[in-house]
């Protein structure tokens, strides 16, 4: 009774439970815990993202998937949920970028990028006609701040994280960074330490060539890993 109840509060993203709960905002959380698991470190002078693209077929080309993206020379995301509402925001996040460099000749501070974003998303939990975006972004950066890394919600919050997690395996990752990091770490300290996360919240051993990284450094750059590079620290650490 009590579930026939709730369903009838569930079809308009506007219409609050009578114990104040979105129901559509609770299924898009739904929607990144089935998606594969990622993460993000900062590191002493810079910050780490990896994700498991979750290879199901050795008829897919790895390299056609991507779960990590640029938004701008110092700032990417890794993405958990539905990649293609994720790719709308990456798009959106490459547009507040660019709009803050020709207004005020220079890069976009990480947090009001994020809160930026997040606005976004909180749009899409107020109209009728539309359904929350199904996926979580971390976003991480090297700003004037130093090293910043930040997780979003479908509902359009936001939190800081010093190492954080989403998707599938993120209760099993967060309890691993929980025990395990530490202030000052390494590049290479923060990779390896991403990587065994990754592979605690995996059901199975994780595949070396479905694992993608990205680094931005103190100089404030954005790069990825090579396939190699990347396989190297699964095959080595996981």
């Amino acid at each position: 009774m009590m579930q026939s109840s709730n369903m009838a509060y569930d079809q308009a993203i506007t219409v609050f439970s009578p114990d104040g709960r979105l129901f559509q905002v609770e299924y898009a959380r739904e929607a990144v815990k089935r998606g594969t698991t990622t993460v993000g470190l900062k590191y002493k002078t810079g910050v780490v993202l990896i994700a498991d693209k979750r290879i199901s077929s050795h008829l897919i080309k790895h390299e056609s998937i991507e779960k990590i993206f640029q938004i701008d020379e110092h700032v990417g995301c890794s993405i958990s949920g539905l990649v293609a509402d994720a790719r709308i925001l990456v798009d959106k996040a490459r547009i507040y970028s660019q709009i803050e460099k020709i207004t005020y000749v220079g890069e976009i501070p990480v947090k009001t990028l994020v809160k930026s974003i997040c606005d976004f998303k909180h749009i899409y939990t107020q109209y009728g006609g539309v359904r929350p975006f199904g996926t979580a972004l971390i976003i991480g950066g090297v700003d004037e701040n130093g090293a910043q890394l930040f997780a979003t919600d479908p509902s359009g919050a936001f939190m800081g994280y010093k190492a954080g997690s989403e998707g599938s395996g993120r209760k099993e990752a967060m309890e691993y960074f929980e025990k395990n990091y530490v202030e000052d770490l390494t590049m290479d300290e923060a990779i390896t330490m991403g990587v065994k996360a990754i592979q605690k919240g995996s059901k199975k051993k994780i595949n070396p060539e479905a694992i993608e990284i990205g680094v931005i450094n103190a100089e404030r750059n954005f790069w990825k890993l090579s396939s190699a590079e990347s396989k190297n620290y699964v095959e080595k650490h996981a």
